[in-house]
């Protein structure tokens, strides 16, 4: 209602009588598109059962992965898949499901507002750079699913980083790791892959073998404390998204002792 009240206050001060009309019907159009806004959002906090803050990480999680998931026109049955599996691994409830689907579908929407999201996530996190960092992985796990990720998903990718004040090298580190993590998984306890999964690892800890012991132990403990899952609690993190960071820890952990093991045998 305040959108044709507004609209006409206006188009009457600007163009008279006709403004008048004209300022009602942008006004009126301007009401639906913010009851539909605040429907998903109203629906999601409720069911969620969050505050505010944790309510945008979850709606801005999903409503993003739709969009970049849409980045090239059309959303791939894997794209849907890791969507799907992505809430299974969170332990949604079926109404929860719905909201997060309904998340996914406003942002495969060609109108949906991106980069003013991604801003408001932002403005909300900002001092937070851990949970910054957290979402932009959740992101990368969706560009990625394919295995190749595509130009128009990279740059999507590099459009959430520059809204969070990540640095591109940044983001490259980070998609060099979650391919790494993908490669570590597959081959961890394989011993015909033993020496792919040595070299994994260390990609996964953001290291190479030339580092001394000191150099990687600095590195994996930095990365335990980004992702720990009480910190990001205690940031904000919705609980349903600790999963994402307590399955990262384990790989974090698992790569560092294959690495320790490695270079014990080596001596």
């Amino acid at each position: 209602m305040w959108g044709k009240i507004l609209g006409a206050l206006f188009g009457l001060a600007l163009f008279k009588l006709p403004g008048l009309l004209l300022g009602v019907l942008i006004g009126h159009y301007c009401d639906q598109w913010f009851k539909q806004r605040l429907g998903h959002w109203e629906g999601i906090q409720s069911i969620f059962g969050q505050d505010d803050e944790q309510a945008l990480f979850m709606y801005s999680s999903f409503a993003a992965m739709g969009h970049i998931a849409k980045a090239k026109g059309v959303v791939t049955k894997a794209h849907i898949e890791q969507a799907s599996h992505f809430m299974q691994q969170l332990g949604l409830t079926v109404q929860q499901k719905k909201e997060a689907q309904a998340a996914f579908r406003d942002g495969k929407a060609i109108n949906f507002p991106f980069q003013s999201q991604i801003h408001e996530f932002y403005r909300r996190y900002k001092k937070r750079p851990d949970v910054l960092q957290l979402f932009l992985e959740i992101q990368i796990s969706i560009a990625c699913v394919e295995g190749q990720i595509e130009q128009e998903q990279y740059q999507l990718l590099l459009q959430v980083a520059n809204e969070l004040n990540i640095s591109k090298s940044s983001l490259e580190q980070l998609l060099l790791a979650y391919q790494a993590q993908s490669r570590f998984q597959q081959n961890r306890g394989n011993a015909q892959d033993q020496t792919k999964s040595v070299a994994a690892a260390y990609q996964v800890l953001g290291c190479v073998p030339e580092m001394s012991d000191v150099e990687l132990k600095r590195a994996y403990r930095k990365l335990m404390a980004q992702h720990h899952p009480d910190k990001l609690m205690a940031q904000g993190v919705p609980a349903a998204m600790l999963d994402v960071a307590k399955r990262r820890t384990q790989d974090i952990q698992a790569a560092y002792e294959l690495v320790k093991q490695q270079r014990a045998k080596s001596q």
